[in-house]
């Protein structure tokens, strides 16, 4: 997915109402940034392990019957990350400084991840063969691109004899 000007205003917007935030993301699913206010912080990378943590989290509220994933908070010494489900494909990843108020940050990172959601989710999908935009912020006002996640139906394959 590109890097969509709307999504990022948002993320902007969120950090500045909620000040001890120290970065914000918006990705797939699928580990592919959307969208990034991360500084200090390798985007594709938070990216990538925010995928494979979601894939743990909901694996955890499946086995224990909690339903779908909403939401999944992490805190270390230094702060926290959060991850909130955006819509059906994207999810929004925020890192907070510990003196952080977590209601707060739930309250935004709730609100921004709906929104975000509805952007994302409203993004007609790329044809096939026609390469992503780069991860780079657009230069004008530009539609929006959209990926269409891999899946067995439309992953290339070889076979071999």
């Amino acid at each position: 997915m590109a890097v969509e000007s709307p999504i990022l205003d948002e993320l902007h917007r969120l950090r500045a109402r909620v000040p001890q935030l120290t970065g914000a993301l918006a990705a797939g699913v699928d580990g592919l940034v959307i969208a990034h206010d991360t500084p200090g912080v390798e985007p594709e990378g938070l990216a990538a392990l925010t995928a494979a943590a979601l894939g743990v989290a909901v694996r955890v509220t499946d086995a224990t019957g909690r339903g779908d994933l909403r939401e999944l908070l992490v805190r270390g010494a230094r702060g926290y990350v959060a991850t909130y489900a955006a819509g059906r494909t994207a999810v929004l990843t925020l890192l907070a400084e510990d003196r952080v108020n977590v209601g707060r940050l739930h309250l935004e990172g709730r609100r921004t991840g709906a929104r975000i959601g509805e952007l994302v989710d409203n993004l007609p999908p790329v044809p096939p063969g026609i390469p992503a935009k780069p991860a780079t912020a657009p230069t004008t006002r530009q539609k929006p691109v959209r990926r269409t996640p891999r899946t067995a139906t439309n992953t290339p394959t070889t076979t071999e004899r």
